[in-house]
C-alpha cells in the first residue's frame, strides 16, 4: 500500500522559503500517479495549492500561489516536491500531498475536488510569521 510522507515544513519569516516534499513508502510513487499539494488553514476550508499531470507534466495552481509556488516531482527519487517562495502570513496552514492514481485525468479537476484522492499524506505544518 502507498503512503505519502510529507517533510520540510516548518517555521518562516514572511518573504523566506521553504520545500516540500512528499516521498513515497510502502509503494512506489508511480510515475502514472498524478501528484498535488493541498493545506488547510485554521477555520478555512481545504484548498488545492497545486497539482501535476502525469500524463503531459501540465500544473494548475491556485491564483493565491501563483508565481510564488513550484510543483515538481522526481520519478527516480520516488518523491514529489512544493518549492515556495515569497511567502506570505495566509500561507499558514497544514500542507497535505496527494496522489491520484487514475490515467489522464483532468489535472484541474484533481485540484479542485471533483476526484477522490486516492493517497493522502498525513500533514505537515507551515507557519509563516514574523
Amino acid at each position: 500500500q502507498l503512503q505519502l510522507v510529507e517533510s520540510g515544513g516548518g517555521l518562516v519569516q514572511p518573504g523566506g522559503s521553504l520545500r516540500l516534499s512528499c516521498a513515497g513508502s510502502g509503494w512506489t510513487l508511480e510515475a502514472y500517479y498524478n501528484i498535488g499539494w493541498f493545506r488547510q488553514a485554521p477555520g478555512k476550508e481545504r484548498e488545492g495549492v497545486s497539482c501535476m499531470s502525469s500524463s503531459d507534466g501540465s500544473t494548475v495552481y491556485a491564483d493565491s500561489v501563483k508565481g510564488r509556488f513550484t510543483i515538481s516531482r522526481d520519478n527516480d527519487k520516488n518523491t514529489a516536491y512544493l518549492q515556495m517562495n515569497s511567502l506570505k502570513p495566509e500561507d499558514t496552514a497544514v500542507y497535505y500531498c496527494a496522489a491520484e492514481r487514475e490515467r489522464d485525468i483532468n489535472i484541474q479537476a484533481m485540484c479542485t475536488g471533483k476526484y477522490a484522492i486516492d493517497y493522502w499524506g498525513q500533514g505537515i505544518q507551515v507557519t509563516v510569521s514574523s
